[in-house]
């Protein structure tokens, strides 16, 4: 099991230190604005050697529909398909259609491209809060608050200290995996399980777009690795190398209620389905008071490596 410490990455040396050191989750959510209307452009950072974050991407879409929407309302569900595997480092461009804006609710599509051809496509909606409507929620699972349990980025930095370097997500976020209970897998039987305690390493600014965006960028770090856990560790205690291919097909959003991502939230996760080369996992996002602020879905393509 992973124990509490600090990291040893070998010094502030120049060598030593991530490229994204100097980065903060809104620098991973930022666009800029192209010369067609309702265009906007980003760039992603590797989710795997190769290939870029996926959660990013969706956040980035995301934040570009959710710039051609009156602010007072937000973001309410997404739903996003990958289509094509986005490379890092390289231009993403989001181009969103304004569907629709009715009395209280906004829909917009948004279709990311890079070198022209489409990676990933993006339905969002957006509504006018209701206040004084009848609100109803279920309890909070029970399990270690973040502070008693053991930072799992910290524990990358040990054993795979290039890898958590070389990781854009494990400099601006941070993530303690409850360790599991003896005794079954945490999501029953034919299931797997696990909770997960996340927040963004610095405060962020109080718009309410932003902390969408970063539950979002949150929600992909760990929900499709929750099909493979029946055969191995999620990926920052893992000693070895993985024994499972996967990649998110699909992912959706449901924002409950309001938060805010640089306070800790718990992630609750299931995986009730594997078989056809997919996995299918949901999850849902607890504030500390238990709140239930978000549900997510998410269906991941799944193949065991074979032996070597």
């Amino acid at each position: 099991m992973y124990r509490t410490g600090s990291p040893s990455i070998g010094g502030d040396s120049p060598a030593s230190l991530s490229p994204y050191a100097s980065c903060g989750l809104v620098d991973f959510l930022g666009l800029e604005p192209t010369d067609e209307p309702d265009g906007f452009r980003g760039r992603c950072h590797a989710g795997i050697p190769g290939q870029a974050y996926g959660g990013q991407v969706v956040a980035q879409a995301l934040a570009a529909a959710g710039r051609t929407v009156d602010p007072d309302r937000p973001a309410h569900s997404l739903h996003g398909y990958f289509l094509r595997a986005v490379k890092p480092g390289r231009s993403v461009v989001y181009r969103v259609e304004r569907l629709r804006d009715g009395r209280r609710y906004s829909s917009r599509r948004v279709t990311a491209s890079q070198n022209g051809a489409v990676v990933f496509t993006l339905s969002a909606s957006f509504k006018t809060p209701e206040k004084d409507e009848p609100e109803r929620r279920p309890p909070m699972p029970v399990v270690p608050p973040p502070e008693e349990v053991p930072d799992a980025f910290e524990f990358w930095a040990r054993h795979d200290p290039e890898r958590h370097r070389e990781a854009g997500h494990a400099q601006v976020v941070s993530m303690r995996v409850v360790p599991p209970p003896p005794g079954p897998p945490a999501g029953g039987s034919g299931g797997n399980g696990q909770d997960v305690w996340f927040r963004t390493h610095r405060p962020l600014a109080d718009d309410p777009l932003l902390h969408l965006c970063a539950l979002t960028y949150l929600s992909d770090l760990t929900l499709g690795s929750t099909s493979a856990l029946d055969f191995e560790d999620l990926y920052p205690l893992r000693q070895g190398p993985s024994e499972a291919v996967l990649a998110s097909l699909d992912h959706a959003v449901w924002f409950h209620r309001p938060f805010r991502a640089d306070e800790w939230l718990l992630f609750t996760q299931r995986s009730t389905s594997a078989g056809d080369g997919r996995g299918f996992n949901t999850g849902e996002f607890w504030t500390r008071d238990g709140t239930l602020i978000a549900s997510v879905a998410q269906e991941t393509a799944l193949r065991r490596r074979p032996p070597r």
